[in-house]
């Protein structure tokens, strides 16, 4: 019996020995898969997070809602989030994938905190968002590259700033026509608005008291100096510096939006435009009060005046400078301000030929905007910005923000200016659309372009004087046509 039952305990023995290497095993697996699991739903949360970063650095510097959806969704399906669903707002930015049905969807958040124009960051995202999408950098290097990008300072000081903002008001002065002291008032008036909204935004203050403040500044500048037996007229001072005020308000992404159907951000681009306006407005009047009960009245001040100006170099002239000094303000490359510079001139030539020629003003600026879409595009690839550090600068001198202040001021006034208040705001608007969807439609039509002008180019590779000296083999071409086809490339 002895010898019977040794057997079947030592089989039995194997087969408990065998039950436990197997659970060990299962477990094993079973962690193994875990660890799988948590690396695989760690790396679907910081690539989702990389995409939101970047997302709100394109929406804070002014990029409209189409380009920031497109550009995040093409990072994410690239770093392997294939049907991410992205929304994208005024105040917020939302991202969520399921990799299956039957799995819960992750869903990331984040809002936008800040809405300084930066084009150095902007420049620095793009180039990031481009070796992503060619394979330079994993996730890991692309969100080390993020993290610097936010942390690091800026090339130009502060101080700089300011003079770009004091150069810009003086070639505004001078494309308004108003003469060397009304730029050099200008210019003055600028300093210190630059100063103390500065100042102000450090105490966390909202935008419409900065605008308020640099209203009354300008105001009270003006009336300074016509107290005095300088000549100088007082409203070109004003409008100048106006137009300071007006650069920075996204009224051309806010059309934008609407075109391309984001009409939630496209209305409260439009209300925070109105909002600065509104601001402008209220500072300038509170300026005229303070001058009056000093003593010191201005006359009648006549909003969004315009002096005589007939030489066409001045206008192009100071249509270039007030373009560049604005890009180097918001931090644009160096590489770009004199492109930045030179396209604007072109486009004021090409608005000034459109006037001088009976169309109106919408058309005029129309026109302008158009060559500035298609010029912008090739612009930016040579200089290597995005387009809308091309595009953004060269629209400020023909914003309608002139005849937005002129209509809200005739509307509070009352009375019989009610009318030309109305016709001003829809002048207004009208100019805006035509800006927008002008620089729009010359995107649209110049990407096709530049890509027929490239094959072009690489079959007529012959005897060249520069450039690549032999034309591409079948293969290279292949490539090249696969790597054109690749989202957001």
């Amino acid at each position: 019996m002895d010898q019977i039952e040794q057997p079947e305990a030592a089989a039995e023995w194997a087969r408990g020995g065998a039950r436990e290497v197997a659970a060990a095993q299962a477990r094993e697996e079973a962690e193994q898969r875990a660890h799988e699991e948590a690396e695989r739903a760690r790396e679907v949360h910081l690539t989702m997070d990389l995409c939101l970063r970047i997302g709100e650095m394109l929406l804070s510097s002014g990029a409209g809602a189409a380009d920031v959806t497109a550009t995040m969704r093409s990072v994410g399906d690239h770093l392997g989030l294939r049907g991410a669903e992205v929304d994208v707002t005024f105040t917020a930015l939302s991202m969520s994938f399921q990799r299956s049905a039957d799995e819960v969807p992750t869903l990331l958040v984040r809002h936008v905190q800040q809405r300084d124009i930066d084009y150095e960051d902007l420049t620095a995202v793009d180039h990031l968002v481009r070796d992503v999408l060619t394979d330079h950098v994993d996730l890991w290097t692309a969100r080390t590259r993020m993290a610097t990008i936010v942390s690091l300072g800026h090339a130009f000081p502060r101080w700089a700033v300011t003079i770009a903002w004091a150069v810009m008001a003086a070639a505004v002065g001078v494309f308004l026509g108003g003469g060397a002291v009304v730029s050099a008032v200008a210019a003055v008036a600028a300093v210190l608005i630059d100063r103390v909204q500065l100042l102000m935004s450090r105490r966390r203050l909202p935008f419409f008291y900065l605008q308020v403040a640099g209203g009354a500044i300008a105001t009270l500048l003006a009336a300074a100096v016509a107290a005095t037996p300088i000549e100088v007229d007082p409203s070109l001072v004003v409008t100048a510096n106006i137009i300071l005020l007006l650069a920075g308000i996204g009224l051309m992404g806010a059309v934008q939006d609407a075109l391309t159907g984001f009409y939630l951000t496209s209305g409260a681009r439009l209300i925070e435009a109105m909002m600065s306006t509104a601001g402008i407005i209220a500072g300038v009047g509170f300026g005229i009060s303070i001058a009056d009960g000093l003593g010191v009245p201005l006359g009648q001040l006549v909003p969004g005046k315009l002096g005589s100006i007939s030489d066409l170099p001045a206008v192009l002239g100071g249509a270039a400078v007030s373009a560049a000094a604005f890009s180097v303000a918001c931090y644009a490359p160096r590489r770009a301000v004199v492109p930045v510079a030179l396209t604007t001139a072109a486009a004021a030539l090409v608005s000034q030929v459109l006037t001088v020629g009976g169309f109106g003003r919408a058309a005029a600026a129309g026109a302008a905007a158009f060559f500035i879409g298609l010029v912008a595009y090739a612009v930016a690839g040579r200089v290597k910005v995005p387009p809308l550090v091309v595009a953004v600068p060269a629209i400020v001198p023909f914003l309608p923000g002139l005849s937005i202040y002129r209509g809200l001021t005739f509307l509070a006034e009352g009375g019989t200016v009610v009318s030309q208040g109305i016709l001003a705001l829809m002048t207004a608007i009208s100019v805006a659309i035509a800006l927008a969807s002008g620089v729009i439609l010359g995107e649209y039509l110049a990407q096709p372009v530049k890509r027929e002008a490239r094959r072009l180019e690489n079959r007529l590779a012959g005897p060249r004087l520069v450039g690549p000296f032999r034309a591409m083999t079948r293969a290279e071409r292949r490539a090249f046509k696969r790597s054109e086809q690749r989202p957001g490339d």
